[in-house]
Formats: C-alpha cells, structure tokens, sequence
C-alpha cells in the first residue's frame, strides 16, 4: 500500500483529498503546513507528496526545494489552484503539477502514473 502525504493550508482539502485517496487505496497523512510537513518527512517516509503551494508561511516551493535535496526516491505532486505557478523554474523540480479542483480525477490519474513508474 503506498503512502501518500498531503500537504495544504485549507482543512477541508486536506479532508477531502485524503478521504478520496483513502478510498483508492492509499494510506493517507495530512499536514496543514510546510513546516508540519517537514516534521512528518523527518520522522516517516511516504511514497508521494501532495503539495499545495500557496500556504502561510513557507511555500510549498521552498519545501519542495528541501524534499529533493533530503529525499530523492519521493514524488512530489505540486496542486495549486494557480496555473500561473506552472513557468516559475521552481516548480519544474515537481514530478507533476495539477490544478486544484473539485474533481480529483486529474489528480488519482497522476498518483497512479507516478507510482506505476517508480514501481518499475
């Protein structure tokens, strides 16, 4: 079973997205900010992150710069509800990028593709 983090500011994606991934399978943590975020991955590893980038405090982006330095082998799925993040150079460090939506099928479709890939 894979595991999955997600990371967002707003409570009720965090539910929903983890509710949703729960019913496909996956364990499924949460953290409401960046900086829970990097106290989780220093105590447990997961298989892909979920990571908004608009939080209070640290970006999703600068945590995303701290996973691939200290964690390599995790995807990382930036979901945002901006498009415009798409060109920021930053952002290219993510294995995928999705924009936020009430319909999470664009979002499953990458998980699986993700962990198809790193299964192989």
């Amino acid at each position: 079973m894979a595991r999955l983090l997600v990371v967002d500011d707003e409570r009720d994606i965090r539910h929903l997205y983890a509710a949703e991934l729960a019913d496909e399978g996956y364990q499924v943590e949460t953290a409401g900010s960046a900086s829970e975020a990097a106290r989780i991955l220093q105590e447990r590893l997961f298989d892909l992150i979920v990571l908004d980038i608009q939080m209070k405090g640290e970006s999703g982006l600068q945590l995303l710069q701290k996973i691939v330095k200290e964690k390599t082998d995790t995807a990382v799925i930036l979901c945002t509800a901006f498009s415009c993040y798409k060109d920021d150079f930053s952002s290219w460090l993510a294995d995928a990028y999705v924009v936020k939506s009430s319909d999470l099928t664009e979002l499953k479709s990458e998980i699986a593709r993700l962990l198809a890939k790193r299964a192989k």
